[in-house]
């Protein structure tokens, strides 16, 4: 069977754009080749052309989506400023689908345990997030102090809404992450409007 030119790309976009948002939402190790592929409309056959193994397409996919969530902190921080990013990250929306979002959020604790080469397609893209929060801290922060003044907001980002998802009690995850944006905005040394 002959196929269009461009197809067998086509193809590949399907299964990491699928395998990107199953993997955040239930997990690398939750997430088995023939479901994958079924839900991407295609046969587990298939898979082999396109990935040498599952690890591969955890390599891809991460890239993929940690590029993807690089560049729309970098977009979402220009656009409306640092506050408006750390209020945009701890939102309920972003809670309630991790398959459309971060995923240091997501799938931290897992890639923890995976190999060092997708560990360092990770740690790179994590350098442009917190490179992202740098650029926008006060003038006055020394280099060294900006960068770790970046790390702590973005670690308190993620693991704000790790514990805000993993709780079974909507009022305390709320809480979590009204307790998480203040912790942030205190390290960025934004002003919190008190009520």
């Amino acid at each position: 069977m002959r196929y269009e030119k461009g197809h067998k790309a086509t193809t590949r976009r399907r299964i990491i754009e699928t395998a990107s948002a199953r993997f955040r939402k239930d997990g690398i190790d939750g997430v088995g080749l023939t479901d994958l592929m079924a839900e991407a409309g295609l046969t587990n056959g298939g898979f082999y052309s396109h990935f040498s193994s599952k690890e591969d397409l955890v390599r891809v996919a991460l890239e993929e989506a940690t590029c993807r969530s690089a560049q729309n902190s970098d977009r979402r921080i220009e656009e409306g400023g640092l506050e408006a990013w750390i209020r945009a990250y701890l939102r309920t929306k972003h809670r309630d689908h991790p398959e459309r979002g971060c995923v240091v959020a997501a799938l931290a604790g897992e890639l923890a345990r995976r190999p060092d080469a997708t560990r360092k397609i990770f740690t790179e893209n994590l350098s442009k997030v917190r490179s992202a929060i740098e650029a926008h801290l006060p003038a006055s922060l020394s280099p060294a102090v900006k960068r770790k003044t970046a790390v702590g907001i973005f670690a308190t980002l993620a693991g704000s809404l790790q514990m805000a998802r993993a709780v079974n009690d909507p009022s305390l995850s709320d809480e979590i992450l009204e307790a998480g944006i203040t912790s942030a905005l205190t390290l960025a040394q934004i002003k919190i409007p008190t009520s």
